[in-house]
């Protein structure tokens, strides 16, 4: 028998994660909002090049730019 998780089609970090917003989400106010911070990731990446670590960026940033630009790029088509 499969996991309903893997059955569903969601990777087991994903289903993590939603089980775990879902349990934050139940949780009386002033515990839902410590929880809640806790949950909280800032995750950063480097490009590396002949061996040299560049620039650390953040994700959240790197990927709201990257989405405007392909917004931007899609409509002057």
């Amino acid at each position: 028998m499969a996991f309903a998780w893997k059955a569903s089609g969601l990777t087991y970090n994903r289903y993590l994660a939603v089980a775990a917003r879902v349990v934050r989400r139940s949780l009386k106010e002033d515990m839902r909002l410590q929880a809640e911070r806790r949950g909280e990731m800032d995750l950063k990446f480097a490009k590396w090049e002949n061996g040299k670590q560049g620039e650390n960026k953040s994700l959240e940033n790197a990927n709201a730019s990257a989405m405007a630009e392909h917004a931007g790029g899609s409509s002057q088509q």
